[in-house]
């Protein structure tokens, strides 16, 4: 068989959640399937550590898709001619776009539908794209592939699709992160805080993330706890007005640092040396932070929303993303109660065991076949 396969995010330098799950599931099925070719698809000049096979042929589709409008000429222009030059029998797509003008069977896997509950999260041009399109590739797959047993029924409840072409194949971890030891620990806790002991909160600052309930939070957490430190790791991508008016209120934003991106390896340092981490983002699909802090042996504060419940269990204190007061009674309570940190530490480590890539890229392979059972 000939997979095409949308590798437009794995950008190097630049991989964020859905960028990871490209190249950690792409990597592992390509190597496990060398009876089979994969054309990547990229739509800029691509870096040749992303050729993960012998097996895979790069394309290079240009224009860059930065913007709605190019998304419709990528997807419906641009990509049905390749696919019909390469002779696709499969289109691929880790970020869940589709064409709608290729026969081509198409698979996306689609992380979440935070567009349709919160629009205003992002900006008008991109909200309407989301929103006009994504129903349509629904509609249009094969089958389709979600990342938690929410995002299927929240699929199922929204677009009106029926649950037999919806598989459930969880995000993974990579192995980078483990907990600290030795003199791994307290490098980055001087670092950034000079020592103090702090929060990390993980994830590009989208207005879902919900950063500015959680500086409010910990802005009257803070007060009663000065040696605290808040550390905020990701891209501003969406830094609005609700961000702005937090940052204006906060009283102690000399206790507040902000990372900007890391790499991996800075990433595991930062979350492995924190007290806690606090994610309290209202909408996730999965949530790889959560996962990634149980791996680490680290506790987690997380929003008691959408999908988090379901990959923290009870490996996890929760707290309602959308109280100021209830997120800062959980910082409170985590950041005082060393016993309640130590067996939160302990069932995160046992929760994470379940959530490897080679499952997840074994479970993506599953949707694979069962499109070409049905439709080859």
């Amino acid at each position: 068989m000939r997979i095409a396969v949308n590798t437009r995010l794995l950008l190097p330098g630049k991989l964020e959640g859905i960028g990871w799950f490209t190249q950690e599931t792409l990597s592992r099925i390509t190597a496990a399937h060398p009876e089979h070719q994969f054309i990547y698809c990229f739509d800029r000049p691509y870096d040749a550590r992303f050729i993960h096979a012998a097996n895979v042929t790069p394309v290079v589709l240009p224009p860059p898709t930065r913007h709605p409008l190019l998304y419709r000429v990528w997807f419906n222009r641009v990509l049905p001619w390749a696919l019909s030059r390469h002779r696709a029998d499969l289109f691929l797509s880790p970020d869940g776009y589709l064409s709608l003008r290729t026969a081509v069977p198409q698979l996306p896997v689609m992380h979440d539908l935070n567009f349709e509950h919160f629009p205003e999260d992002l900006p008008p041009a991109y909200s309407r794209w989301y929103r006009t399109y994504f129903p349509r590739f629904a509609r249009k797959a094969a089958r389709i592939v979600t990342v938690s047993e929410f995002s299927k029924q929240d699929i199922m409840a929204t677009y009106g699709i029926a649950g037999e072409k919806i598989d459930v194949v969880h995000n993974g971890i990579s192995s980078i992160y483990r907990p600290l030891v030795g003199a791994e620990q307290g490098k980055a806790r001087q670092r950034l805080t000079g020592g103090a002991p702090y929060f990390v909160c993980i994830g590009s600052l989208h207005p879902r993330k919900n950063i500015a309930r959680l500086l409010d939070a910990f802005d009257r957490f803070t007060a009663s706890e000065p040696e605290a430190r808040l550390v905020v790791v990701g891209e501003a991508f969406w830094w609005d007005q609700r961000m702005k008016e937090a940052m204006a209120r906060l009283r102690h934003k000399d206790r507040v640092v902000f990372t900007g991106r890391l790499g991996q390896e800075e990433l595991h340092a930062v979350l492995g040396d924190a007290r806690a981490l606090a994610f309290v983002s209202y909408f996730e699909g999965f949530g790889i932070p959560v996962a990634e802090a149980m791996q680490c042996g680290v506790p987690v504060l997380a929003a008691k929303a959408t999908s988090l419940p379901e990959v923290a269990g009870e490996a996890a204190i929760y707290c309602d993303p959308f109280s100021v007061e209830s997120i800062s009674e959980a910082m409170q309570r985590l950041w005082n109660d060393h016993h309640l940190r130590e067996q939160l530490a302990a069932r995160g480590l046992e929760r994470a065991a379940a959530f490897t890539w080679d499952r997840t890229a074994e479970g993506l392979w599953r949707s694979v076949e069962k499109v070409f059972a049905t439709t080859g």
